[in-house]
């Protein structure tokens, strides 16, 4: 399948870039431009995962092999032949480990955002806290200020209920949801409940290196010592939260050169 997509830099070094759950690749354009500008080198490949946003519907059980494959897939329908670097945040992570167990040819290096390989436990999901209210908000809206209200009366603040929005299409009867929620929740279940710690620890598996935030829950300190024994560097970034490439872009920006 291919996904919905676009790209930064013209160089040689093609890179694909994953954002998280209920995000797009616009979510990284910011630090993906501040990386082609740093390093003409790359080539950054930026697609909407799988059944986010403008890319096509998740089909039934799909995971995160079938959505690397569709990452693959749109990488070589862009002209992208042989291994690339993946990097990831979150779910993109994930995904980008994923594809180092199941389409190793397409994988020269991975490199994490903010993600551990192992199952991430419900209570520190902050995407399954957004996906909950997601579910309760109503499919539509007459306009965008009244969904608005919709998620920051459930709780959500407003910085996240903005970003949410942008998932939103504007009909002449008001606003809808582009995706589906109950498939990405569907989804959510799946892939938080999925192990992937052998991308990491077996031994012939590419380049894998780690950026955590130092408030985020996401990569724990037993997470931080299994990677490393397994000759997975990690990077701590204190003032950082999950949303590490926001909080902390030069940072970031800094390890990615």
């Amino acid at each position: 399948m291919v996904l919905e997509s676009f790209q930064v830099g013209e160089g040689d070094v093609p890179t694909v870039m994953l954002h998280g759950f209920l995000g797009t690749g616009r979510n990284l354009r910011s630090l993906a431009v501040a990386w082609s500008a740093a390093d003409p080198r790359r080539r950054l490949l930026l697609p909407d995962l799988t059944g986010h946003g403008t890319s096509p519907a998740l089909p039934p059980n799909s995971d995160l092999y079938s959505m690397a494959r569709d990452v693959v897939d749109t990488a070589r329908a862009q002209g992208i032949d042989g291994p690339f670097d993946w990097v990831g945040h979150s779910l993109g992570g994930r995904v980008a480990l994923a594809a180092s167990l199941h389409v190793p040819e397409a994988v020269r290096s991975v490199q994490l955002m903010d993600i551990a390989p192992g199952p991430v436990p419900g209570d520190l999901s902050e995407s399954g806290k957004v996906l909950g209210i997601l579910l309760q908000a109503p499919a539509r809206a007459e306009n965008r200020r009244a969904m608005r209200a919709e998620l920051t009366g459930r709780g959500l603040s407003e910085p996240l209920a903005d970003w949410l929005l942008m998932n939103l299409v504007t009909e002449e009867s008001g606003v809808r949801w582009r995706f589906d929620r109950q498939a990405l929740a569907d989804l959510h279940s799946r892939v938080n409940g999925t192990d992937l710690w052998e991308a990491v620890e077996r031994k012939d598996g590419p380049p894998t290196r780690c950026i955590r935030g130092g408030r985020s829950k996401y990569v724990t300190d037993a997470d931080v010592q299994r990677m490393v024994a397994a000759g997975c560097p990690v990077e701590n970034v204190p003032e950082a939260g999950h949303f590490i490439h926001v909080d902390a872009q030069p940072a970031v920006l800094a390890w990615l050169r």
